[in-house]
């Protein structure tokens, strides 16, 4: 029986550990805004948020941090880069992907932009309506 509760506390602590406000980014299943715009509400959820991408995804990780820095919602807080060992879907051998960890942080200007962004957005479905 100890035995049996030392697994369940260990397993609640594996879910405690992943990390809430992170992104895993893929450049097939969503459009590039849906990840701006997820970035944001994390962002407002949590201070700061963690976009995560792998091999060809990268790039998308990376358009979606700028449009973030240069639009004034975020700050680059950390980069960083490294490998993950997988294995080849089509032939089950081990391959090396590049993976990619991009930590932005709320802007000073964060609150002020997203209000803005709010406004504008019910002025269009106000006049939309008539």
């Amino acid at each position: 029986m100890e035995g049996i509760t030392e697994g369940v506390n260990n397993m609640s602590l594996a879910v405690d550990s992943q990390k809430k406000n992170r992104i895993q980014v893929s450049n097939t299943k969503k459009p590039l805004f849906f990840y701006v715009n997820l970035a944001k509400r994390y962002m407002q959820q949590y201070t700061d948020v963690e976009l995560s991408a792998l091999g060809m995804a990268i790039a998308t990780v990376v358009t979606v941090a700028e449009i973030l820095k240069n639009s004034g919602f975020a700050v680059e807080k950390k980069i960083m880069t490294s490998t993950v060992d997988m294995k080849d879907g089509a032939r089950g051998r081990p391959v090396q992907k590049p993976k990619i960890e991009i930590t932005l942080a709320k802007s000073e200007k964060f609150d002020e932009l997203m209000a803005v962004a709010n406004e504008d957005k019910e002025a269009a479905e106000a006049q939309e309506q008539n």
